[in-house]
């Protein structure tokens, strides 16, 4: 999947599942509403007080399973960054952008960026399936 595909697909889709795993091992799941920069890195917000970025501080690596509208999804893997001072300014407003009225950028908030380093595109309308994975652009 080219860049550009992939930064079109998550715009369209607009949310997904994030995947983290606690300090036991124990895999956590969350829907959250995803962005997405030019460059190709996920960007979602959160409660600071949440599991998810409490994990994250631990283990900087997330999943994420973005869209299924008519049965494509694409799975992402990457380092994920709670991230802080101009960067979390600057991210945000790439957030916010996309979902204007968000509180992103309020106190008790995080945004999050994941800097995808493999993809699996999932095409469920073919038959057989289309189905392609690897590492991105």
């Amino acid at each position: 999947m080219r860049r550009e595909e992939f930064v079109a697909f998550v715009r369209m889709a607009r949310q997904g599942v994030v995947a983290t795993v606690d300090g036991g091992g124990n895999p956590e799941a969350a829907l959250v509403g995803l962005a997405v920069t030019d460059e190709g890195d996920v960007l979602f917000d959160s409660y600071t007080a949440t599991r998810k970025v409490d994990n994250l501080r631990a283990s900087a690596r997330a999943a994420l399973v973005v869209g299924w509208d008519d049965g494509v999804s694409v799975q992402v893997e990457g380092s994920a960054e709670i991230l802080s001072g101009p960067d979390r300014d600057a991210f945000g407003q790439i957030y916010l952008a996309q979902f204007p009225g968000s509180r992103a950028l309020a106190d008790g908030f995080s945004i999050i960026r994941v800097v995808p380093n493999w993809l699996r595109y999932y095409d469920t309308r073919p038959n057989p399936a289309l189905v392609t994975e690897g590492k991105p652009w």
